[in-house]
């Protein structure tokens, strides 16, 4: 008898997680997040699908030049932006808004903030926010009901081994987890297959990235997010703490490069997976939503077939 997957990542702090998610990012888009978006982009040579119309989940960390790149890709499709977060809407709407002058608008349509289809989007692409959500198989139930039936979903997200230096570090120090546990591939993949999500396909890269000193290191992190373990330092830790945590990273994240300078490990999970026909099995009674039932019917389908 199957079983539900279990919800991953129990270490995350639901109120730290929500508090994160409504922080308005400080200028642009994380570096980093632009270039896994770019990477992201790169992949969809691969699939000869051609959406209709597609959404971007929250560019706003996800990556605006990645937004970028799918609209001069799809230029003839529809766009549609979804920013979960109301703190976050203007300021992404206002970051979207290409003045006439630009070229910007030239390179696909205008993004819509309204709703998306009720049938769904050909493409929801979802960049690197899967690894801080409290609860990811909620997050993914979401995205498949924003996709349309044979539609697909683009993601990617933080793996295990992203900051194993600075993990080390902490346990050497005897502080508390230096971040949340993040998921393995092989488990988003299961979540997304109890989603009601076909043939997912996962894969991993790790990406080391290298700051002249730990100041620069660690200002990078804090655009990245944030720790939400539980079990993190319950309060603010002061100015010695931080003395201690500047002069010990080198021991544990030293670049090759020498110089001094810091390097840290980033392990980047990519995954996609189709949204099948529904497929409801017939009981005594069987529901079937209205989208469904639409569905299957214009396939000449039926519940249970």
């Amino acid at each position: 008898m199957a079983t539900d997957p279990p919800q991953r990542p129990p270490t995350i702090d639901a109120a730290a997680a929500a508090r994160w998610s409504r922080l308005v990012p400080d200028g642009n888009s994380p570096w980093l997040h632009e270039e896994i978006g770019r990477r992201m982009e790169d992949r969809l040579q691969w699939i000869k699908t051609q959406p209709r119309h597609w959404a971007d989940w929250s560019p706003a960390r996800g990556g605006m030049e990645a937004h970028a790149l799918l609209a001069r890709r799809y230029r003839d499709a529809a766009a549609f932006v979804i920013e979960p977060e109301p703190a976050l809407l203007a300021p992404t709407r206002e970051a979207l808004a290409a003045p006439w002058w630009s070229a910007r608008r030239w390179q696909g349509a205008r993004p819509s903030f309204d709703v998306p289809p009720e049938e769904g989007v050909d493409l929801l692409w979802a960049n690197m926010a899967l690894h801080m959500a409290a609860d990811p198989q909620a997050l993914i139930a979401r995205w498949h009901r924003l996709v349309a039936t044979d539609g697909f979903l683009m993601f990617s997200c933080f793996g295990p081994d992203t900051v194993r230096e600075l993990r080390v570090l902490h346990e050497r120090q005897g502080w508390p987890p230096a971040s949340h546990e993040f998921t393995d591939m092989h488990d988003w993949g299961d979540m997304l297959v109890h989603a009601g999500f076909a043939e997912p396909v996962m894969d991993m890269e790790r990406i080391v990235l290298t700051w002249p000193s730990a100041e620069a290191a660690l200002a990078e992190l804090r655009t990245l997010g944030r720790n939400l373990h539980r079990a993190r330092f319950p309060a603010l830790r002061g100015r010695t703490w931080h003395r201690n945590l500047r002069r010990a990273l080198p021991d544990v994240a030293l670049s090759a490069e020498g110089a001094g300078r810091i390097a840290l490990t980033f392990e980047i999970i990519y995954g996609h997976a189709f949204k099948p026909a529904p497929r409801v099995a017939l009981a005594a009674e069987s529901a079937v939503s209205l989208r469904e039932m639409r569905s299957m019917l214009q396939r000449g389908g039926r519940p249970g077939g």
